[in-house]
Protein backbone atom coordinates (compact mmCIF):
# COMPACT_ATOMS: atom_id res chain seq x y z
CA UNK A 1 0.00 0.00 0.00
CA UNK A 2 1.40 3.41 -1.00
CA UNK A 3 1.48 6.52 1.14
CA UNK A 4 -1.75 7.87 -0.34
CA UNK A 5 -3.57 4.60 0.30
CA UNK A 6 -2.37 4.46 3.88
CA UNK A 7 -3.30 8.07 4.57
CA UNK A 8 -6.67 7.59 2.91
CA UNK A 9 -7.48 4.83 5.37
CA UNK A 10 -6.60 7.09 8.29
CA UNK A 11 -8.70 10.06 7.21
CA UNK A 12 -11.53 11.29 9.38
CA UNK A 13 -15.14 10.41 8.51
CA UNK A 14 -16.59 12.39 5.61
CA UNK A 15 -18.68 14.64 7.85
CA UNK A 16 -15.50 15.79 9.62
CA UNK A 17 -13.43 16.40 6.50
CA UNK A 18 -12.78 20.02 5.54
CA UNK A 19 -13.09 20.86 1.85
CA UNK A 20 -12.28 24.58 2.09
CA UNK A 21 -10.23 25.80 5.05
CA UNK A 22 -10.92 29.43 4.11
CA UNK A 23 -14.68 28.93 4.41
CA UNK A 24 -15.61 30.59 7.75
CA UNK A 25 -17.91 27.64 8.53
CA UNK A 26 -14.96 25.24 8.48
CA UNK A 27 -13.93 26.42 11.93
CA UNK A 28 -17.01 24.80 13.43
CA UNK A 29 -15.97 21.47 11.89
CA UNK A 30 -12.49 21.94 13.38
CA UNK A 31 -14.01 22.59 16.81
CA UNK A 32 -16.02 19.36 16.51
CA UNK A 33 -12.89 17.43 15.52
CA UNK A 34 -10.99 18.67 18.56
CA UNK A 35 -13.83 17.89 20.98
CA UNK A 36 -14.13 14.33 19.65
CA UNK A 37 -10.43 13.55 20.15
CA UNK A 38 -9.31 13.47 23.81
CA UNK A 39 -5.71 12.91 22.74
CA UNK A 40 -5.80 16.19 20.78
CA UNK A 41 -7.58 18.06 23.58
CA UNK A 42 -4.87 16.98 26.03
CA UNK A 43 -2.15 17.97 23.57
CA UNK A 44 -3.59 21.47 23.26
CA UNK A 45 -3.95 21.66 27.04
CA UNK A 46 -0.22 20.93 27.34
CA UNK A 47 0.41 23.79 24.90
CA UNK A 48 -1.78 26.12 26.93
CA UNK A 49 -0.04 25.25 30.20
CA UNK A 50 3.28 26.13 28.59
CA UNK A 51 1.92 29.44 27.28
CA UNK A 52 0.30 30.44 30.58
CA UNK A 53 3.42 29.62 32.59
CA UNK A 54 5.25 32.35 30.67
CA UNK A 55 2.91 35.29 31.31
CA UNK A 56 2.98 35.30 35.12
CA UNK A 57 5.33 38.32 35.15
CA UNK A 58 3.67 40.52 32.50
CA UNK A 59 2.20 43.91 33.51
CA UNK A 60 -1.06 43.47 35.39
CA UNK A 61 -2.81 46.50 33.90
CA UNK A 62 -2.81 45.57 30.20
CA UNK A 63 -4.94 43.42 27.93
CA UNK A 64 -4.26 39.73 27.33
CA UNK A 65 -4.98 39.08 23.64
CA UNK A 66 -5.12 35.78 21.80
CA UNK A 67 -4.51 36.00 18.04
CA UNK A 68 -6.01 33.38 15.73
CA UNK A 69 -8.56 32.18 18.27
CA UNK A 70 -10.95 30.45 15.85
CA UNK A 71 -10.76 26.88 17.18
CA UNK A 72 -8.86 27.62 20.38
CA UNK A 73 -10.24 26.91 23.83
CA UNK A 74 -7.49 28.76 25.70
CA UNK A 75 -10.12 31.14 27.13
CA UNK A 76 -11.51 28.27 29.22
CA UNK A 77 -8.13 28.25 31.00
CA UNK A 78 -7.85 32.07 31.16
CA UNK A 79 -11.32 33.69 31.35
CA UNK A 80 -10.04 37.29 31.15
CA UNK A 81 -8.44 36.55 27.77
CA UNK A 82 -9.68 38.63 24.81
CA UNK A 83 -9.99 36.34 21.80
CA UNK A 84 -9.55 37.54 18.23
CA UNK A 85 -9.39 36.31 14.67
CA UNK A 86 -9.30 37.67 11.13
CA UNK A 87 -12.69 36.04 10.41
CA UNK A 88 -15.94 36.63 12.37
CA UNK A 89 -16.36 33.28 14.09
CA UNK A 90 -18.99 32.71 16.77
CA UNK A 91 -17.48 33.16 20.21
CA UNK A 92 -14.57 35.37 19.11
CA UNK A 93 -14.44 38.70 20.96
CA UNK A 94 -12.75 40.86 18.30
CA UNK A 95 -12.25 40.62 14.54
CA UNK A 96 -9.10 42.18 13.05
CA UNK A 97 -5.93 41.43 11.13
CA UNK A 98 -2.70 40.90 13.06
CA UNK A 99 -1.14 43.29 10.52
CA UNK A 100 -3.43 46.17 11.53
CA UNK A 101 -4.38 45.83 15.19
CA UNK A 102 -7.03 48.32 16.40
CA UNK A 103 -5.50 48.74 19.85
CA UNK A 104 -3.71 51.66 21.48
CA UNK A 105 0.06 51.90 21.74
CA UNK A 106 1.52 50.33 24.89
CA UNK A 107 -1.80 48.80 25.92
CA UNK A 108 -1.27 45.02 25.75
CA UNK A 109 0.39 42.84 28.38
CA UNK A 110 0.60 39.71 26.22
CA UNK A 111 -0.22 38.37 22.79
CA UNK A 112 -0.78 34.59 22.84
CA UNK A 113 -0.76 32.46 19.68
CA UNK A 114 -0.96 28.80 18.71
CA UNK A 115 0.00 27.93 15.12
CA UNK A 116 -0.61 31.47 13.88
CA UNK A 117 2.70 33.08 12.86
CA UNK A 118 3.23 30.75 9.89
CA UNK A 119 -0.14 31.93 8.47
CA UNK A 120 0.79 35.65 8.60
CA UNK A 121 1.72 36.98 5.17
CA UNK A 122 3.98 39.85 6.32
CA UNK A 123 5.97 38.95 9.43
CA UNK A 124 7.80 42.27 9.57
CA UNK A 125 4.57 44.26 9.72
CA UNK A 126 3.31 41.83 12.35
CA UNK A 127 6.32 42.42 14.59
CA UNK A 128 6.00 46.18 14.12
CA UNK A 129 2.47 45.86 15.48
CA UNK A 130 3.74 43.79 18.41
CA UNK A 131 6.32 46.46 19.27
CA UNK A 132 3.70 49.19 19.05
CA UNK A 133 0.94 47.55 21.09
CA UNK A 134 2.90 45.84 23.86
CA UNK A 135 3.55 47.48 27.19
CA UNK A 136 7.14 47.43 28.42
CA UNK A 137 7.58 44.00 29.98
CA UNK A 138 4.74 42.61 27.86
CA UNK A 139 5.24 39.39 25.94
CA UNK A 140 4.46 37.56 22.75
CA UNK A 141 4.20 33.83 23.45
CA UNK A 142 3.61 31.55 20.50
CA UNK A 143 3.68 27.85 19.73
CA UNK A 144 4.76 27.03 16.19
CA UNK A 145 6.02 24.09 14.11
CA UNK A 146 9.70 23.20 14.60
CA UNK A 147 12.19 22.51 11.83
CA UNK A 148 14.01 19.49 13.27
CA UNK A 149 14.93 16.31 11.39
CA UNK A 150 11.72 14.62 12.52
CA UNK A 151 9.53 17.72 12.33
CA UNK A 152 10.66 18.58 8.81
CA UNK A 153 10.09 15.01 7.63
CA UNK A 154 6.53 14.94 9.00
CA UNK A 155 5.51 18.43 7.90
CA UNK A 156 7.04 18.03 4.43
CA UNK A 157 5.43 14.67 3.71
CA UNK A 158 2.19 14.46 5.69
CA UNK A 159 0.91 18.01 6.14
CA UNK A 160 -1.17 19.96 3.60
CA UNK A 161 0.52 23.32 4.22
CA UNK A 162 3.78 24.26 2.41
CA UNK A 163 7.11 23.82 4.17
CA UNK A 164 9.82 25.96 2.50
CA UNK A 165 12.84 26.57 4.70
CA UNK A 166 14.53 28.47 1.85
CA UNK A 167 11.74 31.06 1.80
CA UNK A 168 11.47 34.56 3.22
CA UNK A 169 9.53 36.13 6.06
CA UNK A 170 6.19 35.98 4.29
CA UNK A 171 4.26 34.80 1.25
CA UNK A 172 1.70 36.15 -1.21
CA UNK A 173 -0.58 33.28 -2.19
CA UNK A 174 -3.46 31.73 -0.29
CA UNK A 175 -6.38 32.78 1.88
CA UNK A 176 -6.45 33.58 5.60
CA UNK A 177 -6.05 29.91 6.56
CA UNK A 178 -4.71 28.21 3.42
CA UNK A 179 -1.95 30.78 3.00
CA UNK A 180 1.04 29.52 4.98
CA UNK A 181 4.67 28.51 5.14
CA UNK A 182 5.22 26.22 8.11
CA UNK A 183 8.95 27.03 8.11
CA UNK A 184 8.54 30.78 8.73
CA UNK A 185 9.03 30.62 12.54
CA UNK A 186 12.28 28.67 12.06
CA UNK A 187 13.38 31.06 9.31
CA UNK A 188 12.93 34.09 11.57
CA UNK A 189 14.16 32.73 14.91
CA UNK A 190 16.91 30.37 13.77
CA UNK A 191 18.14 31.06 10.23
CA UNK A 192 17.63 34.85 10.37
CA UNK A 193 17.68 35.43 14.13
CA UNK A 194 20.42 38.08 13.93
CA UNK A 195 18.36 39.98 11.36
CA UNK A 196 15.37 39.79 13.70
CA UNK A 197 17.39 41.15 16.61
CA UNK A 198 18.70 44.02 14.49
CA UNK A 199 15.33 44.98 12.99
CA UNK A 200 13.27 44.58 16.18
CA UNK A 201 15.57 45.52 19.05
CA UNK A 202 12.63 46.23 21.38
CA UNK A 203 11.50 42.59 21.17
CA UNK A 204 13.96 40.52 23.19
CA UNK A 205 14.01 36.82 22.38
CA UNK A 206 13.76 35.38 25.88
CA UNK A 207 13.55 31.69 25.07
CA UNK A 208 12.76 28.97 22.56
CA UNK A 209 11.72 25.54 23.82
CA UNK A 210 11.53 22.55 21.48
CA UNK A 211 8.91 19.95 22.41
CA UNK A 212 6.07 17.55 21.46
CA UNK A 213 7.61 15.07 19.01
CA UNK A 214 4.75 12.55 19.05
CA UNK A 215 1.55 13.62 20.86
CA UNK A 216 0.10 15.81 18.12
CA UNK A 217 1.01 13.28 15.44
CA UNK A 218 -0.58 10.39 17.34
CA UNK A 219 -3.71 12.46 17.95
CA UNK A 220 -4.22 12.53 14.19
CA UNK A 221 -4.28 16.32 14.24
CA UNK A 222 -7.14 17.91 12.33
CA UNK A 223 -7.06 15.61 9.29
CA UNK A 224 -6.66 12.02 10.50
CA UNK A 225 -8.12 9.60 13.01
CA UNK A 226 -6.63 9.33 16.49
CA UNK A 227 -3.94 6.65 16.23
CA UNK A 228 -3.88 5.43 19.85
CA UNK A 229 -6.52 4.93 22.57
CA UNK A 230 -6.98 8.00 24.74
CA UNK A 231 -5.70 6.17 27.83
CA UNK A 232 -2.26 6.01 26.17
CA UNK A 233 -1.78 9.78 26.44
CA UNK A 234 0.08 9.71 29.82
CA UNK A 235 2.37 6.97 28.47
CA UNK A 236 3.25 9.01 25.38
CA UNK A 237 3.73 12.07 27.58
CA UNK A 238 6.22 10.11 29.71
CA UNK A 239 8.06 8.85 26.63
CA UNK A 240 8.36 12.43 25.37
CA UNK A 241 9.77 13.51 28.73
CA UNK A 242 12.36 10.70 28.65
CA UNK A 243 13.37 11.64 25.11
CA UNK A 244 13.39 15.41 25.74
CA UNK A 245 17.22 15.63 25.56
CA UNK A 246 16.84 14.73 21.88
CA UNK A 247 14.21 17.35 21.05
CA UNK A 248 16.69 19.21 18.87
CA UNK A 249 16.21 16.30 16.46
CA UNK A 250 12.70 15.07 17.34
CA UNK A 251 10.50 18.04 18.27
CA UNK A 252 7.55 18.91 16.05
CA UNK A 253 6.75 22.15 17.89
CA UNK A 254 8.49 25.01 19.67
CA UNK A 255 7.41 27.68 22.14
CA UNK A 256 8.82 31.12 21.34
CA UNK A 257 8.82 33.82 24.01
CA UNK A 258 9.47 37.50 23.22
CA UNK A 259 9.48 40.37 25.71
CA UNK A 260 9.31 44.11 25.03
CA UNK A 261 12.36 45.87 26.43
CA UNK A 262 12.54 49.20 28.24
Amino acid sequence: MGKQGLLGGLKLPQELQISDHDDPDSIYVIRRIIKRKPFLVNTYKSFYRDILSRIKTVPADGDLIELGSGASFLKTELPQLITSDVLPYDGVDKVFSALDIPLADNSVSAFLMTDVLHHIKDSRQFFREMQRCLKVGGKVVMIEPANTLWGKFIFSNFHPEPFDDQGGWGFEEGGPLTGANIAIPWIIFFRDVEIFKKEFPELRLRSIRLHTPFKYLLSGGLSFRQLLPSWCYPIVDLIEWILSPFNRYLAMFMTIELEKRH
